[in-house]
């Protein structure tokens, strides 16, 4: 027949979260919300985990691993959340129950877990009893009535009516809140439906300025293309301009050189030819 070993801390891993004792357990619990806050609320990582393990077998001579911790932290929380919505449903807020380690946890974990309290015309309406019965005993018999038995249904009489009447003071009390709630409710609805509709109109009115903007835009580029052409075509003119002028200018020098060696041909011949006559 096999035998089979099991290492250590899988038979640890294997041992039931009852073993915990309470001594242990609010050492788990500070030495993760230490951790916790530290890291402002948020989730703590595996060698933080094993560091949390390492303090609770120091101080209590455990073999306990983060898998442990982590379970047994997991289960803290759900009975503090079984708690938590106990003492919202019927304390009010105050807890008078004998869990020993509410108190820790909420300070830690409380926000996560918001108390719901009932409202006050909720709490009214739990508060208001219908009137109680009259004994049998004080009921008058059938038959003739005396005078003790007016006086007895007198008596009777006033009592329903004041019962009736506290009844009927308490159910108008609780009309008038739910009344006045539901005045709450629809004021804030029509305030939001308002503040919808400055919205939406807000939006229009965007809309409708960048729309203007975008035509502005639109007609200012097509202003400044016909200006940019307008202009293209003036340098254009000026150009053709200036190149006329400077082939006229050439035009005139070249003249004005060539009437220049006319008359200095016209000159030179007649030098010429008034030399030999006075020779002879």
């Amino acid at each position: 027949m096999k035998k089979y070993y099991f290492p250590a801390h899988s038979l640890a891993e294997a041992l039931p979260s009852a073993c915990w004792s309470e001594t242990a357990t609010f050492t788990l619990i500070d030495a993760w919300g230490k951790r916790y806050l530290h890291l402002n609320r948020g989730n703590l990582r595996q060698k933080q985990w094993q560091e949390i393990a390492g303090t609770v077998n120091r101080r209590h001579g455990h073999r306990r691993t983060e898998v442990q911790c982590k379970n047994r932290l997991d289960t803290l929380k759900k009975k503090f959340k079984i708690e938590k919505a106990r003492v919202s449903e019927f304390n009010g807020g105050g807890y008078d129950g004998a869990w020993p380690f509410f108190h820790r946890l909420n300070f830690l974990i409380g926000d996560n877990y918001p108390s719901h309290r009932p409202s006050p015309a909720v709490r009214r309406h739990r508060e208001i009893r219908p009137p109680a019965k009259f004994p049998e005993w004080a009921l008058p018999p059938a038959g003739r009535r005396s005078d003790t038995q007016k006086r007895q249904s007198a008596l009777l009489n006033s009592y329903f009516s004041r019962n009736l009447s506290a009844f009927a003071a308490a159910a108008a009390v609780v009309a008038k809140e739910e009344e006045g709630e539901n005045l709450n409710r629809w004021k804030l609805r029509n305030e939001s439906e308002k503040r919808k509709r400055v919205k939406e109109s807000d939006n229009e009115d965007c809309e409708t300025v960048c729309k203007k903007v975008a035509l502005a835009i639109e007609r200012f580029g097509e202003i400044y293309t016909r200006v940019e052409a307008k202009k293209q075509r003036q340098m254009l003119e000026l150009e053709k301009q200036r190149m006329q002028f400077a082939i006229d200018l050439e035009y005139q020098r070249l003249q004005l050189f060539m009437e220049t060696q006319v008359q200095l041909h016209k000159i030179n011949r007649s030098k010429h030819s008034s030399a030999p006559s006075e020779a002879l």
